[in-house]
C-alpha cells in the first residue's frame, strides 16, 4: 500500500463524543481508529472484547484509540459498556460518510456470508457467547482499522471478510520512517 493522507477537512468534522476532532487528536498523538460493523454483528462483539483486553497496553504506548460506530451515542454507548469501552472517544457515522472516506466499502456476498464466516460466526455467536441480533446500522458495511499520525495513515487493515480477526497490538505498533505498513 502506498503512503496515504486523508483530507484535513475529513479529519474535522469527524467530532467525537468528547467534542473534539479526529485531526485535533491524531496532531496530539497517534490515533488507532478502529471502524466496527455494526452492533448487532457477532464479529463486532467480538472485536469489542478483542478492544477490551488490549486497550490499556495500547495507550500505555501513547496511541489513542478511536472506535467508529453507525449508531447515535447513546445506543452505543450500552453496548460500548457492557465490553469496558464507554470512556474511550467514539465517532457516531450513521450516514457512513467516514467509512466510505477511509475506503472502506460494503460487503459482498462472500464477504458476509461465506463459508469460513460462517464457522467462525458459530464461534463467536454460540462458543463465545456473543449472540446474534439484528444489524444495528448497516449490515453490509466492511470493517477497518488505521493508526493515524496527523492526517497520514501509517498501517491500516482492511477486512476481507467480517469474521477477520485482526491483531490491535500489531497494528497500533508506530513504524518508524514515512512508510505505510498494510497488514
Amino acid at each position: 500500500m502506498n503512503y496515504r493522507t486523508i483530507p484535513i477537512s475529513v479529519l474535522k468534522k469527524m467530532d467525537t463524543n468528547k467534542g473534539d476532532d479526529l485531526y485535533y487528536l491524531s496532531g496530539q498523538k497517534p490515533v488507532l481508529l478502529v471502524f466496527l460493523r455494526n452492533f448487532g454483528c457477532m464479529f463486532c462483539r467480538e472485536a469489542m472484547e478483542d478492544i477490551s483486553k488490549v486497550k490499556d497496553e495500547i495507550t500505555e504506548k501513547g496511541v489513542e484509540i478511536v472506535l467508529v460506530h453507525m449508531s447515535d451515542y447513546e445506543l452505543a454507548e450500552s453496548y460500548l459498556k457492557k465490553y469496558n469501552l464507554h470512556k474511550l472517544r467514539q465517532i457516531s457515522d450513521t450516514s457512513t460518510e467516514f467509512y466510505q472516506a477511509f475506503g472502506l466499502m460494503k460487503g459482498n456476498f462472500n464477504q458476509l456470508f461465506g463459508f469460513q464466516n460462517w464457522i467462525r460466526g458459530f464461534d463467536a455467536a454460540i462458543l463465545k457467547k456473543h449472540g446474534v441480533s439484528v444489524p444495528v446500522g448497516d449490515g453490509f458495511q466492511m470493517p477497518g482499522i488505521f493508526l493515524l499520525r496527523g492526517n497520514e495513515i501509517v498501517k491500516s487493515y482492511i477486512h476481507k471478510k467480517i469474521a477477520d480477526r485482526p491483531d490491535y497490538i500489531e497494528l497500533a505498533q508506530i513504524p518508524t520512517g514515512k512508510v505505510s505498513e498494510k497488514i
